[in-house]
């Protein structure tokens, strides 16, 4: 478990000083057609894609056997991902970004990662309902194409979105902004940041792939809070011992938080962050929280839970996880997602948050 705590520490690090995000990367396409965030997650997926596939086709990493996260196409992960998505934008953060900017400081993310622990917990009491909703079977690209051909279909699939993304925003903009800035490597400073976006895409796919090789199973965020959500519940006595899920994953609530190896990864990454803000000189928390702010929080933060719990997981572990475990499940959830947070980013003004916009280098044709 301490392996895992230094990769999640490490996790958190890496997504503070190189600003990596989701959410915001999302809101800044969706509003402005600025698309580097976007553009660096594909590069990340291409990266992670050419370390993945070949172990999980020959199972076992380091001496120890290793599975991916392969998922149905079911009506769950669409409904789910989508929930999630406007979440993203309500709550201000995904499953990594919540913890990572608790870590951080944010006392507004503490009432997100609230709404996002009973949002968990308040999933399992239907969820053998939504998992019985139409769907197609779970399909691996690594079993049904072989490793090296998945390698290349993803690829291409990644180069497209990419190029899309970088079209769009030249249109909007004229010249879209690189993932790797022209400067001198050795003057970056490593210890307090920040770091170029192609270097958290390198990181993060590196280290996703030494959790694999640690854990077993690819990085993932969200069954972590499920374990700390379900203890919480029970320790205030709620009866979720006598729900259906619970009584066969009672384990669960038994177990220490600190022997669940996503649980372990979860406080790492909350730690890194943690260290990340203080290197930087940046963690200063504040108080000051409008009601409207608080609302979003919440709301958005069960949203996360809940949408995490149907749809196989979170942004790391249905998307990033999913997609570098060959399972065509992490497409379907970043498309539904994305729509969430389309959505999200036109209900954000009704909450008081901002959605951030840039002037547009070329003007609209009258």
């Amino acid at each position: 478990m301490a392996g895992l705590l230094v990769l999640g520490a490490a996790l958190g690090l890496t997504l503070y000083h190189a600003a990596f995000g989701f959410t915001g990367t999302w809101r800044a396409f969706i509003a402005d057609r600025r698309s580097d965030g976007l553009r660096a997650q594909m590069a990340m997926l291409a990266i992670a894609v050419v370390l993945f596939y070949p172990v999980l086709a020959d199972g076992e990493l380091w001496g120890r056997q290793v599975g991916g996260f392969v998922a149905p196409l079911s009506t769950a992960v669409l409904v789910g991902a989508f929930l999630f998505g406007l979440g993203m934008q309500l709550g201000g953060g995904c499953g990594s970004g919540t913890l990572m900017t608790v870590g951080a400081g944010s006392p507004r993310m503490v009432l997100t990662l609230g709404g996002f622990l009973a949002g968990s917990v308040l999933a399992t009491a239907h969820l053998a309902w939504w998992r019985g909703l139409p769907g197609f079977r779970p399909v691996s690209l690594v079993r049904e194409l072989g490793p090296w051909a998945a390698v290349a279909l993803m690829w291409a699939a990644f180069a497209a979105v990419a190029l899309a993304a970088w079209l769009a925003e030249r249109r909007r903009h004229g010249s879209p902004r690189p993932i790797l800035t022209a400067v001198d490597w050795r003057r970056i400073d490593w210890r307090q940041g920040p770091w170029p976006l192609l270097a958290g895409a390198v990181l993060l796919a590196v280290l996703n792939f030494a959790v694999l090789g640690v854990a077993g199973h690819p990085w993932a965020v969200t069954s972590g809070f499920l374990v700390w959500g379900g203890q919480i519940a029970d320790a205030l006595g709620l009866p979720i011992r006598d729900w259906p899920f619970w009584q066969s994953n009672g384990w669960m609530l038994e177990i220490s938080v600190f022997a669940h190896a996503i649980s372990v990864t979860d406080f790492g990454l909350l730690i890194g962050a943690f260290l990340g803000a203080g290197l930087a000189g940046r963690y200063r928390p504040s108080l000051r929280l409008p009601a409207r702010s608080i609302a979003a929080a919440v709301i958005g933060g069960v949203m996360l839970g809940y949408g995490a719990r149907l749809a196989y997981g979170c942004n790391i572990g249905a998307y990033f996880s999913g997609i570098a475990s060959g399972s065509l499940h992490g497409w379907l959830w970043l498309v539904a997602a994305f729509a969430g947070n389309w959505l999200g980013v036109a209900a954000r003004p009704l909450f008081g948050l901002a959605v951030e916009r840039s002037a547009a280098a070329i003007p609209k044709a009258a």
